[in-house]
């Protein structure tokens, strides 16, 4: 009966501008498809995303719930982008606090959630969905190399995955495979030194293993055919449906923002293929050596670049006082160093850009290959360092050098890897490969495909509330 009824459908991002965009493209996605969607999020985090087109507005209503109120962490902190790496812990222990509004809100909602699609954080979310017999879908804004690498939650939940960094810096035994995917030891220091507590109590592995082993369904954001072995790996570990969602390519944004004109005067000036944009994502923190060294290395070069330099959180001093004495002067003619947010896909799009200095972020890395652009790897936290080995495996770019045990590099690693990728006759065989990406990542038909048949799948699914007909 009523098989065409539009569903309600409950998204519940992660508190971080790289997972509340991409759900909320997702949710646009549904609206589009005549499904009504409740996005739940904190106040500001809602006021950051962006704004809905105005036909897809009945369709979206956004749920507010105030950030419940914890020791260490900031006022007005209520996204990881608003704090230090090191106090991470205590944004979770105020999400985690979320989990009462929600039910309420889950409890009262009409009409009643057919479906509620949530992140990996949320570990507690499950449960309450089953037990108000709602059906629950995970869904991995990470890429399926990545979920492989943390486990089958059977392992995860029972002890049985060792995350200390000897053992990550090898692939697990569960992967069948040949695999470089793994941490470098560097990578994984700041976890062994104390750096990253755990003071919300449940270790982001387990809050991994508990989301997974809790959905009906896994979700991921990714190209099967980038990285086909991993996705059939995970199929198999999580013995449950796992659907691609496509990697929801970045959508055409309206040409009249005041930023995107002077942005776009400063590339027009530029030959084709001649720029390098470089970014590190909204939550990376660099050392003031770290960034003189990459600062050094984008001058050796010799290439025009617009590198984006977000103030670290908390911080009183700005990166703008960490660069090398008198770097600005002497780039000022074919350098642009920006503070501000910038339009990062528009950016990526322009024909200027020859290619992309990445923190190795999933979301920053379907936007550079949605565009055919070669990565110059640069990955600092979490799970970039797993993504830079996947994407160095299957060419596409190439990973600036470090050393393993401290992390240290060169301003000469940053130049001969921009020149690698860019300019050598060596990296043109890497920068075919990220052309072709563009086929794969970009494909609009494609990647609408599988939005349609994700779901008809939503739709269709006989969830073991429903029982069958």
């Amino acid at each position: 009966m009523g098989t065409e009824k539009p569903l309600h459908i409950v998204m519940f991002p992660w508190l971080a501008i790289g997972h509340l965009i991409p759900f909320h493209h997702l949710s646009k996605c549904l609206a589009q498809r005549g499904h009504k969607v409740s996005f739940i999020s904190t106040p500001r985090n809602l006021e950051r995303l962006p704004t809905t087109p105005s036909h897809l507005a009945p369709f979206i209503h956004l749920v507010s719930l105030p950030l419940p109120k914890v020791e260490n962490l900031p006022d007005h902190a209520e996204s990881s982008m608003d704090i230090p790496y090191q106090k991470a812990q205590f944004l979770k222990i105020a999400f985690d606090n979320l989990e009462s509004p929600l039910a309420n809100f889950l409890q009262n909602a009409n009409p009643f959630p057919d479906w509620i699609i949530y992140d990996y954080a949320s570990h507690w979310l499950p449960r309450i969905a089953s037990q108000l017999k709602i059906s629950s879908a995970y869904l991995s804004l990470f890429t399926a190399a990545t979920m492989a690498f943390i486990g089958p939650p059977s392992v995860i939940l029972n002890g049985g995955r060792d995350f200390n960094p000897e053992a990550v810096t090898v692939a697990p035994n569960w992967v069948p495979f040949q695999s470089d995917v793994v941490y470098r030891p560097h990578e994984v220091m700041k976890y062994a030194d104390g750096a990253v507590g755990n003071e919300s109590g449940t270790p982001d592995e387990v809050r991994f293993g508990l989301a997974v082993d809790g959905s009906d369904i896994v979700l991921f954001r990714t190209c099967v055919e980038f990285e086909p072995e991993w996705f059939d790996l995970v199929c198999k570990l999580y013995n449950k449906p796992v659907i691609s969602i496509g990697v929801l390519p970045p959508e055409p944004e309206d040409g009249g923002d005041p930023a995107w004109i002077k942005i776009k005067e400063w590339l027009d000036e530029q030959r084709v293929n001649s720029a390098i944009y470089v970014a590190l994502g909204t939550e990376a923190t660099l050392s003031q050596t770290e960034l003189r060294e990459l600062a050094t290395g984008l001058d050796k070069c010799g290439l025009p670049f617009f590198w984006v330099l977000r103030n670290p959180p908390g911080s009183t001093r700005g990166y703008s006082e960490m660069l090398p004495t008198g770097f600005t002067e002497r780039v000022r003619n074919r350098g642009v160093v920006s503070t501000e947010w910038v339009p990062q896909a528009k950016i990526l799009s322009h024909p200027a850009i020859a290619g992309f200095l990445t923190h190795c972020g999933w979301n920053s890395v379907i936007e550079g290959l949605c565009c055919g652009r070669v990565l110059i790897m640069f990955p600092v936290m979490n799970d970039q360092g797993l993504n830079a080995r996947l994407l160095a495996g299957k060419k596409v770019g190439v990973e600036i050098a470090r050393d393993e045990r401290d992390g240290s590099f060169t301003s000469d690693a940053v130049a001969e890897s921009v020149e690698l990728a860019v300019l050598s006759e060596e990296g043109e065989s890497l920068r075919a490969n990220a052309r072709r990406m563009k086929g794969l990542f970009g494909d609009g038909d494609r990647n609408g495909s599988c939005m349609d048949s994700f779901v008809n799948y939503l739709r269709n699914k006989k969830t073991k509330f429903m029982g069958s007909e």
